[in-house]
Parts: structure tokens; sequence; C-alpha cells
């Protein structure tokens, strides 16, 4: 049965994770986890995923301004964005928080310029939300992201919402939240929805299980958010790690052996 495992949102770029990039691959490796989407969150991080997937056919790189730096989203910045897209999987992450301290106007604006290029270069988007769920589809149905789909990044919505969105043509991306003690909304996404609408993700360096909350997150970890998901629905481990792998291939459109298009 099918073991690997794709981590759909990890930072590689970020510290701690960047400096010790050789042993966090070879760890997660080991673990059964071949293939990382590492996105984007401001222009000035671009060149080093670029860079990162350059190095290592395994990295698959996505390109993004996340809300919490929606200011960034000037002409010059959109149009570097549309550039470093060409070689990327996605755009992302963007979308809406407005538990950050950003007017929520400029973040809507930044996010409609964004779903307009991932909608004019045909790529898929990685979205990040949080308690702004209804405000967001509404975005989304306007700027028509359902020609395009993508993923729910860290979701944290409810069943109901999360529906909406696989409405969409959107995948719903269960985290380690699924495995902390307080989750509840998780558990029921996870539980409820079909396994063919899920993909799974570890938002490393944050983001981890719950054995392993006192330290930063890491792709080698992502089995354990695999094991929560199957107890929770009461299957094998290997049939969440082979349609949740199935799934990010086909929302992603990467090849089965995750061979990369981009370099």
């Amino acid at each position: 049965m099918n073991r690997v495992l794709f981590d759909s949102h990890c930072h590689l770029d970020l510290e701690p994770l960047r400096s010790e990039l050789p042993r966090i691959m070879q760890e997660a490796d080991i673990a059964g986890v071949t293939g990382f989407a590492v996105p984007g969150v401001h222009p000035g991080g671009w060149a080093g995923i670029a860079a990162l997937a350059a190095e290592n056919p395994q990295i698959f790189p996505a390109y993004g301004i996340h809300p919490m730096h929606a200011e960034s989203a000037t002409d010059q910045n959109l149009n570097s964005l549309s550039e470093f897209s060409k070689k990327g999987l996605a755009i992302g992450e963007i979308g809406l928080d407005p538990t950050r301290q950003v007017p929520l106007d400029l973040q809507k604006q930044a996010f409609r310029e964004q779903l307009r290029l991932a909608v004019q270069l045909g790529l898929p988007v990685l979205i990040h939300c949080r308690r702004a769920f209804q405000a967001l589809l509404s975005v989304m149905r306007e700027e028509g992201a359902h020609q395009v789909g993508g993923i729910m990044h860290a979701y944290s919505g409810s069943v109901e919402m999360a529906r909406e969105f696989i409405r969409l043509g959107f995948a719903i991306s269960i985290s380690g939240a699924v495995t902390w003690k307080n989750a509840v909304k998780p558990l029921q996404v996870a539980r409820e929805l079909p396994l063919e609408h899920l993909v799974l993700e570890t938002d490393a360096p944050d983001m981890a299980p719950e054995r392993h909350r006192d330290a930063f997150n890491r792709p080698a970890w992502l089995p354990e958010t695999a094991l929560r998901v199957a107890e929770l629905r009461e299957v094998p481990f290997e049939q969440v790690a082979r349609i949740t792998t199935g799934n990010v291939r086909r929302i992603l459109r990467l090849g089965s052996g995750f061979d990369s298009p981009f370099c």
C-alpha cells in the first residue's frame, strides 16, 4: 500500500527550517514525505523559494502575498509575481485575515488582484483565511476562482462552509491542529467531509502536532496528522495517504512521481 505523503503547505524557506534543510529533508524522506509545496508570503522571499526549488526537485514553489503583507501588492510587485509564477505550481498563500493589523479593504484588494492573476495564468491558488470565510467566499465567487481551484490551507472553518469551497473546486487542507487536545472544528471537518476532497499539510515551522507543541514543526511529522485522520474516519492509514496524495496531484496538477515541470 502507498505510504507516500505530500506536504501541501510548508515554509521550508523560513528559519529554523532553512538552515537545517538537509536534515529536515532527510527526516521527511524517512517518514515517507516526499513532496513539498512551499508558498510565498512576501515579495522579499520569492527568490529564496525559487532557489530552493531549483536545488531540489521534491520542492514545488508557489508565490504570493499573504494578507498580513497586503500593502506589498503594488503594481511593481504584482508584475514580479506574474514573472515568478511562470515557474510556480500555484499562487499563494493569499487570502483574508482580520486578526492581522492590516485594513480588511486593503486585504481584499490584494486578494482580488492575485486571484485575477491566477485566473489569467491558469494556476490554482493556496488560500489563507481566518474568521472571514463568508467575505472570502464572496470575493472568490466574484473573481471566478472556480476556474482554477486550489487548496484551503490549514482550514479552520465549519463543515458547511467547507462544502461551499469544495463546490468551487477547492480541496480542504488538514493540518496538525486535528491532533490538538482542544480541537473541535478540525475534527468535524476531517471526519465528515469526503476523503476525496482532503489534503494534508504541516504549515511548518508552525502548527506542530500535539505531542510536539513546544517545538518547531517539520514535514517529518505529517504522518501524525494522517494517522489522526485515519483514526477519526476508521480507515487504514494507507488509504488516507494514497487518497490525499492523489488529491494533491490532481489539484496542483502534478505527475504521479512529483516530477517537477518547473526546473
